[in-house]
């Protein structure tokens, strides 16, 4: 229909609008930002803290595409409201489901597009973001070596595995003066370490670490020194400094493998879980959202008290938003299902629009 087409239109113009203040916004405040961290850097230009801020921008922008669905929609509708052309269209018997629908499902669109297509590039961004800001902030070459610490699981035994990660984009994982502890199960029960290996070098291949001017010690034996170990793993080049990451600067399509290679180190993958049910339920978040804020700006001007319903509308939304970050924190340290953490938020949010709804349009 001609005026719902209009409406989910104007909608979307309002959620565009909405999306250039924040993200100006969001962009003011990462450049200043970045702009107080290279202050002691006398060879960083404008230039350099611009890229670095629009880095930061877009991974912030995703965690407030709520808000920006909730201030665009809420402002379209006042809009439509103020000219009376709401009132016109619901006179020609155009009931507020059919307007509101259409709006909601193009937001749920939207949100599926950024978790699918924006979240990638968001976190790749993000990722070299931090990692140049503190490249910046310890005054180190971004290029230079990484601390790294990995840890890996296998036939009852643990290894923990720590060493520099050289810098220069080199694919081959090689980490430089490392520590390895070997751990075992006990008779208590108990993790004790058995091995002890310092090693110049540690080379990863297909199924092994490649250890270089190893010195090996074992409990209650003498040190071994060799040129050159072995050590079983079955960590890959993909996913052996993939532990280090941690889920918010992982990707939405990467969170189910980083889930299972935490498991298999033994790690929790709980987080990874988390994330990856929170991204999935991000676009009916969206949808919920712009429902509430249709719901709290549909209230025919002639009645009065627009305003009032509309300002109870954002503090609704930024309640919403608090449930939704509480949420994700009791569901993070198990007080809280994995699936209510993620799902709880967009249901609350979307039957509280959808209840108002029906007191507006039904009475």
């Amino acid at each position: 229909m001609r005026l719902v087409r209009y409406v989910t239109l104007r909608a979307a113009a309002g959620v565009a609008l909405a999306l250039i203040v924040v993200g100006a916004v969001v962009e003011l405040v990462a450049f200043a930002e970045v702009s107080r961290a290279a202050s002691a850097r006398g060879d960083m230009g404008f230039a350099d803290v611009l890229r670095l801020s629009l880095m930061k921008s877009p991974a912030v922008m995703l965690q407030l595409t709520p808000f920006v669905c909730l201030f665009g929609v809420m402002g379209a509708f006042v809009t439509l409201n103020r000219r009376h052309e709401l009132v016109a269209i619901r006179a020609c018997g155009v009931s507020a489901w059919r307007i509101v629908t259409p709006v909601a499902a193009a937001a749920w669109v939207f949100g599926l597009v950024g978790v699918t297509v924006i979240n990638p590039l968001a976190t790749a961004m993000n990722g070299q973001y931090e990692r140049e800001k503190l490249a910046i902030a310890t005054g180190a070459d971004r290029n230079g070596p990484r601390d790294i610490w990995l840890r890996q699981a296998r036939r009852g035994e643990q290894t923990i595995i720590h060493g520099l990660a050289p810098g220069g984009g080199d694919p081959t994982i090689r980490l430089k003066a490392v520590s390895i502890f070997v751990q075992r199960l006990d008779s208590s029960g108990g993790l004790g370490v058995a091995r002890r290996i310092e090693a110049g070098e540690a080379v990863l291949t297909p199924g092994l670490w490649r250890l270089r001017e190893a010195r090996e010690a074992s409990v209650g034996a003498e040190m071994i020194r060799s040129d050159e170990l072995t050590l079983p793993t079955e960590l890959d080049q993909r996913n052996a400094l993939d532990q280090i990451i941690s889920p918010s600067a992982t990707s939405f399509w990467r969170l189910p493998a980083m889930a299972r290679a935490a498991s298999h180190a033994g790690y929790s993958a709980r987080s990874y879980r988390l994330r990856w049910l929170q991204l999935i339920a991000q676009p009916f978040l969206l949808a919920a959202m712009t429902l509430l804020g249709a719901a709290f700006s549909m209230r025919l001007i002639r009645l009065g008290g627009l305003a009032a319903q509309s300002a109870l509308g954002v503090g609704l939304g930024f309640a919403a938003f608090m449930i939704n970050q509480v949420c994700g924190a009791l569901g993070g340290n198990g007080a809280l299902p994995l699936i209510l953490a993620a799902w709880a938020p967009p249901l609350l949010t979307a039957l509280c629009a959808i209840s108002l709804l029906c007191y507006t349009e039904d009475g």
